[in-house]
């Protein structure tokens, strides 16, 4: 059956480009398209779409604001445009904590220019969020919202610098109803860990948010994060995490230090590796390699850095990064965790773990944080 798709963009132009995109694979049918916020909820509800595409900047009402009614009325996976620039990132950050699944830059370049690799990367998102837990119960609506207005007089078209600076500094991150217990959930065993390594991808920065705001400002032991996002983008993640968390939060740059109760978030389109003095190696972007930053690249050096001394953990994404850097962190006799089937957005990373059984455990999502306090003496 052909995922239905609903494509919302107050652009024209926009609007037919990614549903002519989309029509084009057999597999994808556009079932409606939307020029604002308003018409969005409306047509989610009548349609019920797999998939929702949804731009920010548009008049009436904005992507995030609809974002936000869509999931307290009728949960649908919803894939966000969003511009490469640091306010690009910090609204698309805040629509992901609406409830948005997953984002792809809005180039109209790359549209004219590269319409193969866009169809490819758009048609494979789509298919994936479709399959995503999001509108599956194991994410719950956030708090109620009101229902808009059945009138209202057009707002000016305002620039996206200005219309993110109206909305809230911080969304709360939507409320998740706890997920069934583990299969596979033993204690963790208290160690004197040297390294704690954290990688994902979709879902990755909402799942984030829940384990490191969990940890205290004295947290033991030095922290790395790999999360597939865009270069613009991971600097303004990193101070997202920052402000929300008891623990110091940054982007890691070449010849940074690793020290208890810091955060190191690997920049967009580099690689990050780990030495055995604890001192970061920022490399450039090897095209050969899918994934900028890489979770098996940081794994990998942090296996040959320290050993057994390296609690791994592998949370929410799509493909099977850090499968292959963790089968060298459990040949050196570190820990490695996934994130549990039911709690995941994407459950492809973790599965990858699981189904090579390099599992040490597998844990909800609410209960990472917690454990991963628990674990380091």
């Amino acid at each position: 059956m052909a995922v239905k798709v609903l494509v919302v963009d107050d652009s024209g132009f926009f609007r037919r480009r990614v549903s002519e995109i989309l029509s084009a694979d057999p597999t994808i049918q556009v079932v409606g398209t939307a020029t604002n916020g308003r018409e969005a909820i409306d047509q989610a509800l009548a349609l019920k779409p797999d998939v929702i595409t949804m731009d920010y900047e548009m008049p009436m009402m904005d992507g995030i604001t609809a974002v936000r009614h869509i999931m307290q009325r009728c949960p649908t996976p919803v894939l966000m445009f969003s511009s490469l620039t640091h306010e690009g990132a910090r609204v698309t950050l805040d629509a992901l904590d609406a409830g948005a699944v997953d984002y792809l830059p809005k180039n109209f370049e790359d549209i004219s220019r590269n319409p193969e690799k866009v169809k490819q990367l758009l048609c494979e998102k789509v298919h994936t969020i479709s399959r995503s837990n999001r509108r599956f119960g194991s994410y719950a609506s956030p708090a109620p919202v009101p229902a808009p207005a059945p009138t209202a007089a057009p707002a000016s078209h305002a620039p996206a610098s200005s219309l993110a600076s109206a909305a809230p500094a911080r969304t709360a991150v939507p409320a998740r109803a706890p997920a069934p217990a583990a299969a596979h959930a033993p204690a963790p065993k208290r160690k004197p860990y040297k390294l704690v390594a954290i990688g994902t991808s979709t879902g990755g920065p909402v799942a984030l948010q829940r384990v490191l705001t969990q940890l205290p400002a004295s947290f033991p032991a030095p922290i790395v994060l790999i999360q597939h996002m865009p270069a613009a983008f991971t600097n303004a993640f990193a101070e997202r995490l920052d402000k929300l968390c008891k623990i110091n939060v940054k982007e890691a740059e070449d010849g940074d230090v690793l020290r208890p109760g810091l955060a190191l978030l690997a920049p967009g389109g580099k690689q990050m590796m780990i030495d055995g003095r604890g001192t970061v190696k920022i490399l450039p972007g090897d095209e050969r390699l899918n994934y900028k930053p890489c979770v098996d690249i940081t794994f990998g050096s942090a296996a040959k850095s320290y050993g057994d001394k390296v609690l791994s953990v592998v949370l929410t994404g799509m493909g099977a990064d850090g499968r292959e850097g963790a089968r060298l962190l459990k040949q050196g006799g570190s820990t490695v965790w996934a994130q549990d089937e039911a709690s995941c957005v994407i459950y492809g990373m973790p599965m990858a773990i699981v189904k090579a059984n390099l599992a040490d455990a597998v844990y909800s999502l609410d209960e990472i944080g917690k454990h991963l306090v628990e674990a380091c003496v």
